[in-house]
Formats: C-alpha cells, structure tokens, sequence
C-alpha cells in the first residue's frame, strides 16, 4: 500500500508540516503490518527510519542481564518511536514490539532529519517526546526499586492516570495494559499483578468496565498504596 500525504498528516509529529514537505516524505515512506507479539523495531541494530503507529498498540521493551523483559513505555496510535536515529548511527536501544495486532509507517531518518532541522515545530515535538521518555524511564527505574510488589503495581497504575487526572478523586484508563503487560512493565509475575488487582477492586478502589475500560474509584487510595503510606 502506497503511503500517502494525508496518510502522514495524521501522525502528531508531522502534522504540522505544509503540504508540499509531506508529498516530498511520502516517496520515503513504507507502510507494515505486524502480529500480536512480533518485533516492529529491534535492539542492537542501526536503524535508518523511524517508525509511526498508525493502528494497534506498541511497548518499548528491555531485558534483564538474566534475559527477563522489563516494559519501558507504550506508543499509542499517531505516536512514534525509534526517533534517536535522528541524531546519532548508534544502535536501537530497546526493542518495540506489537502488543496487538498493528500497522505502522517506517520514514526513513534522513529525510525526516533534514525536515526536522529546517522545522522547529518539528524540532519541538521530538524534544518534547525525548524529554518525556527520560521522564517515563527514571519512574519506571524508581518504582523497580520498590521490594514491595504490591506498591510496584499501585505505582504503575498511578503513573499511567497521574499525567491527565491529577486534581480529581477518580478517573480512567482507556484501553489499559494487560495483566502481562503490567508485569513486563515491572519484572515480576502475571499472577502477582492479578492477585493485587484482585485486592484493589475487593477494595473498591478500581473497576474493571470491560476489556477497554478500567475506571479508578477511589485515586487518593491508590496514590497512598503507590506512596507506601498504607500497606494493600
């Protein structure tokens, strides 16, 4: 499939850019499908394109010295990852793989990096991404720090809302991680994470609202648990 201009207009990156930029990108521009579980981008090898997320959902992911894969961050779609090819030929750091079926658009880096320096508009989203990641990345180091689980999966699930519903008692997460995803994200086992769902919602302090939809009752109980000042 051909990709076009107003096909890259919709990612967030490159919205901002004129016309006549995108139809000169789209040449560039290579459009893939991935399965559920498949590498989109892969650790230890030089990329020379960065990828967008047109569909489906995409995790950062890293490995333990002992092999274990820790979860980074999540790309949701209009989002992109792989953007450190656009300064240096170092290798990828982290692999990105599909946590549901996904199709996404590769551009390759140096024409989207000699957009990006004739473009501050593009300049600044990338910064802002790159800012948010290092953000993202020295939380997740802090809550694997914690020795009590319990309070690791509290954190993570503070830090997934935290960001849009700071100043309310209670809010949602659309299209949460799954159990596996959240245990990824914090090297330890899928049943422990569902055995403290389990008490979080006996404690009516989440709720599940089908697959797409888990609603937080109660966000001062949560940040206290994430917090450590009350035990789960």
């Amino acid at each position: 499939m051909q990709v076009t201009p107003e096909l890259l207009s919709r990612f967030t990156l490159l919205k901002p850019l004129p016309r006549q930029v995108l139809e000169g990108l789209a040449p560039h521009a290579s459009l893939a499908r991935h399965a559920r579980r498949e590498v989109v981008v892969r650790a230890g090898v030089r990329e020379d394109r960065v990828c967008f997320l047109f569909e489906g959902r995409l995790q950062g992911v890293g490995h333990t010295i002992d092999g274990r894969e820790v979860g980074l961050y999540f790309v949701e779609p209009g989002d992109f990852c792989g953007e450190l090819a656009l300064f240096d030929d170092n290798p990828q750091p982290e692999f990105v793989i599909a946590t549901a079926a996904a199709t996404v658009v590769f551009l390759a880096r140096n024409p989207l990096r000699e957009v990006m320096l004739n473009s501050s508009s593009v300049s600044n989203i990338v910064g802002r991404k790159l800012a948010e990641r290092v953000r993202q990345m020295t939380e997740q180091r802090t809550l694997l720090g914690l020795s009590n689980i319990d309070q690791r999966v509290c954190g993570q699930l503070y830090l997934l809302i935290k960001g849009e519903q700071r100043q309310v008692e209670s809010g949602e997460i659309v299209n949460p991680p799954t159990h596996q995803e959240i245990a990824i994200m914090l090297n330890i086992s899928r049943e422990r994470v569902t055995r403290a769902f389990q008490a979080l919602q006996s404690r009516r302090i989440v709720r599940r609202d089908g697959p797409g939809r888990l609603v937080i009752i109660d966000l001062n109980s949560l940040r206290r648990f994430a917090r450590g000042e009350e035990e789960l």
